[in-house]
């Protein structure tokens, strides 16, 4: 396409051009006119001058976005940020130096910002391209916080990697920074809200197992934690590392970098699962219409064509004890100082985002993890887990976290509603996001024209999504096994002779020479053949014409492009079919599984995380002290017990409920929101343990005077009325409350209210 578009523009860089050909397309016209079935040739010229300006002005887009690469390689430190920033802390002086920082990110003009509120941490994916894109458009991650008044901060990282660090090591520097994010806003309900998008995702999760107590709510869009995971027929990108034989390959592209593994490799491996998309449909949609695509265009390859890089070690470590070894879900990975990174030790709310049009991380693999660590929901609860999920239907991977539509719904919604998501009691659940009735105007912050409800949720809803079978697992174990043999065969025999022959002008050659970079490079103002682009662009602007959109010849041409998307995703699905068979056919062998050490009549090939001694005994204990709290606490402990007893028959938590909590608690100054999640918790324990009981003992928990009863209730009734469908079951249970505390008489239980009168809680309502 670049060189028909270099003869086209030379043969119509002038207006004299045009008319020559005009005048010799003329005298063709009787034979255009039965050789297109009567087309008039004014239809056809008009075609072929736009074509030939259509493709000046693509190759123009493709020259500027070469100097874009260029530019953004020649800066060590560079992000797509669209927002000022200014740095708090850097990686590169802690104990453990890593390439990245924490910076604050500085609202623009016209945004207030409640330093009260919670913060909210962005950290960005080192997964090929630089940082920037959770904050790279005014509606983003980071635009959605500052719409609802937080303070932001954005952890980013430089385009090369410190010298010796490690993928652990960047996980202990995530949770330096978040801890010095909580120093900061001593004020707010909680800890920092983290973002974590795709390969941030797990390394966010990594820091909260090592240290939990500095997290608040997590979420983390887009991100695998359960490698192994997905469904016949629909991923094929997990069986790649099946058939390239493990992950050696990495290791001898690495080497080949002089231990440096470029990242233009994992933007490549991206590109090939979407042939057309790749090989037409992206650049097809600039080159049909360069005046409407160009500025999205350039916007994103900025932050696409940004590659950075990684040591060879840390994409080794990724490769082995992730992708390939799947051992974070089941607790196998023991950092270098002893921490067993396990997910059970994790205590702040978890939001899975994932999305069934998202084929580089399925919703299995997003997770599949939740199966991996527990054995059932009243495990997680045990634990003291919560643990969240977010379906969407149809976008694909990278709208999860920088999709425009997606950030001006869920993302928004998970800004506006984070504090109801750190409230939930321990549990599985389900966030849904409906569109609002049509007149409803938007809800509290100005979230948008969407309602928000929160569904208990089963493991045997998370298994519905489809997943792995015993068989499924017995070959992805027998990939695990040998890519350690071939790993170990090359680093024997192949290593020494790699590393031997490299050097560090072979390896500057290697990074060079990478087709994607040199795609880039190739077509910006370095190539001598490039020059004369510029100006020709600037006068195809200058007579710039566009064909009507009746024209016949556009429509053939939608039609040809219609046909290319068309071939070459058959033969996408031809390649993954035949992968996928491939894979079952060699991975599936009994032989080869033996070969491995692979029984075919055990069980799981994976242990599962089992509760240690020392975890019983402290759930033991931890009983033992809740049911001494039955008939103690405060109104507010009271009010907390009452609201979580009737939500639990409900079985959806509303928007609407928690907005009117809010109303409630901020006409109670002297009751913190901190404290009220506190109270919610330890009243759903105490719920949990013995229900009849605990509600049994709701009137010890309350002053005698009826008239004070009689307002808790009626504002407990205001919470539910917000709901506005309340089912039968719980209006139930709020009329055996309303029973239980407003027919008992203030003599009757003159002893239980001075036991109430002494208790040091603040009082509520």
């Amino acid at each position: 396409m670049t060189e028909l578009s270099t003869a086209s523009a030379k043969l119509l860089a002038s207006s004299k051009a045009q008319e020559g050909l005009q005048e010799q397309i003329s005298k063709l016209a009787p034979i255009a006119l039965n050789e297109f079935s009567g087309l008039a040739p004014t239809a056809f010229i008009e075609y072929w001058r736009d074509f030939a300006q259509r493709s000046v002005l693509f190759l123009d887009i493709l020259r500027r976005r070469g100097n874009q690469y260029e530019e953004m390689r020649a800066r060590p430190i560079n992000s797509v940020l669209i927002y000022d920033f200014e740095i708090v802390l850097r990686g590169d002086t802690l104990t453990r130096p890593v390439n990245y920082a924490l910076v604050r990110v500085i609202p623009p003009a016209g945004i207030e910002i409640d330093a009260r509120k919670r913060p909210v941490v962005v950290i960005d994916p080192r997964a090929g391209q630089g940082p920037g894109i959770g904050g790279f458009k005014a509606v983003s991650e980071i635009g959605d916080a500052f719409k609802f008044g937080h303070p932001v901060y954005f952890i980013g990282f430089t385009a090369d990697p410190v010298d010796g660090q490690r993928v652990e090591d960047v996980a202990h520097a995530h949770t330096v920074f978040i801890e010095k994010v909580g120093e900061l806003h001593p004020e707010a309900p909680g800890r920092p809200f983290v973002v974590g998008n795709c390969q941030a995702g797990w390394h966010a999760i990594m820091a909260a197992c090592m240290r939990p107590d500095v997290f608040g709510p997590i979420l983390i869009p887009g991100a695998p934690l359960s490698y192994w995971a997905g469904v016949r027929g629909k991923n094929p990108m997990r069986y790649l590392g099946g058939m390239l034989g493990g992950s050696w390959l990495a290791r001898l592209t690495s080497d080949l970098g002089n231990g440096i593994f470029d990242g233009a490799w994992l933007v490549a491996n991206f590109d090939a699962g979407s042939p057309s998309n790749t090989f037409w449909g992206k650049g097809y949609n600039v080159w049909a219409n360069p005046d409407q695509q160009e500025k999205r265009y350039l916007e994103f390859e900025k932050w696409w064509g940004d590659f950075i890089l990684l040591r060879g070690d840390e994409l080794q470590y990724m490769v082995d004890n992730l992708f390939i070894g799947n051992k974070f879900s089941t607790a196998q990975i023991v950092t270098s100082d002893g921490i067993r990174l396990d997910l059970r030790e994790i205590r702040s709310p978890i939001i899975c985002f994932c999305s069934e049009g998202d084929n580089i991380t399925p919703p299995q693999q997003a997770l599949d993890w939740i199966l991996d660590a527990y054995e059932s929901v009243e495990d997680i609860q045990r634990t003291g887990q919560t643990i969240l999920y977010c379906l969407n239907q149809k976008v694909g991977h990278l709208a999860i976290f920088v999709g425009t539509a997606v950030a001006a719904k869920e993302h928004a919604e998970f800004m506006n509603y984070m504090e109801l998501i750190d409230a939930m009691p321990p549990g599985l659940y389900e966030i849904i996001i409906s569109q609002k009735p049509e007149g409803e105007t938007a809800g509290a912050g100005g979230a948008g024209y969407y309602d928000l409800g929160i569904e208990p949720r089963g493991l045997e809803d998370i298994r519905a999504l489809g997943g792995n079978s015993l068989d499924d697992e017995r070959e992805f174990a027998a990939v695990a096994r040998v890519s350690e043999v071939n790993n170990t065969l090359y680093e024997t025999y192949v290593q020494p002779w790699v590393k031997a022959m490299t050097s560090p002008q072979v390896a500057r050659a290697a990074l060079e020479l990478n087709p994607l970079r040199l795609g880039y490079s190739i077509l910006s103002d370095k190539n001598p053949m490039m020059g004369a682009v510029a100006s020709m662009a600037e006068q195809v602007h200058a007579e710039r014409a566009v064909p009507a959109p009746a024209n016949p010849y556009v429509a053939m041409q939608e039609q040809f492009s219609r046909a290319m998307i068309q071939a070459l995703d058959q033969y996408g699905h031809a390649r993954d079919r035949i992968t996928e068979q491939m894979f079952h056919a060699i991975y599936g062998s009994p032989a080869v599984q033996a070969w491995c050490g692979i029984s075919q009549n055990g069980g799981p090939p994976r242990q599962r995380p089992g509760q240690s001694p020392s975890t019983k005994a402290a759930l033991a204990a931890e009983i033992r002290r809740l049911r001494g709290r039955f008939a103690e606490g405060s109104p507010l402990d009271a009010a907390a017990r009452m609201v979580v007893y009737i939500a639990e028959s409900h079985h959806r938590i509303e928007a609407p409920c928690f907005d009117a909590l809010q109303r409630l608690l901020a006409a109670h100054p002297e009751v913190t929101f901190a404290r009220f999640k506190e109270a919610v918790r330890e009243q759903w324990a105490i719920l949990a343990i013995d229900e009849r009981a605990a509600i049994d003992s709701l009137p010890q928990l309350l002053p005698a005077d009826a008239g004070e009863r009689r307002a808790l209730l009626d504002n407990i009734k205001s919470i539910v009325a917000a709901a506005g469908s309340v089912d039968a079951h719980a209006q139930r249970r709020v009329r055996e409350i309303e029973q239980l505390l407003v027919g008992q008489t203030a003599t009757d239980k003159q002893t239980r209210s001075e036991r109430t009168q002494r208790a040091t809680s603040p009082r509520l309502f």
